[in-house]
């Protein structure tokens, strides 16, 4: 059974935080794409919900995922990390049998 994945509420803060100052608010899309170097890469943009996504939300934000990649991300938790090399959203995936240290490729 595919499980959805959760949002921090750090994630939902900090998507508040860039559509204070966007133009038009935008939901945050995590996709899950083949290539990178471990096999499967993360993709995260900006984007306005489409048929068929998964939409969660929170702090009056949307975090959406798509059909496809939503079985790849099922438990996951997609979170904000601050750290001195630097800030971004990332995702802490139970599926995934191993990482890249660049935490933005993973193999099942």
């Amino acid at each position: 059974m595919t499980l959805p994945p959760k949002v921090t509420e750090r994630a939902f803060r900090r998507l508040a935080e860039i559509n204070e100052s966007a133009p038009e608010h935008k939901a945050l899309r995590v996709a899950v794409e083949g290539g990178g170097c471990s096999g499967f890469q993360y993709e995260i943009t900006l984007d306005d919900p489409g048929e068929g996504d998964l939409v969660l939300e929170g702090e009056g934000q949307k975090v959406i995922v798509d059909e496809v990649s939503l079985p790849f991300l099922s438990d996951a938790v997609i979170d904000f990390s601050e750290e001195l090399i630097g800030a971004r959203f990332v995702i802490e995936n139970p599926n995934a049998a191993s990482s890249c240290g660049c935490g933005t490729s993973f193999s099942m």
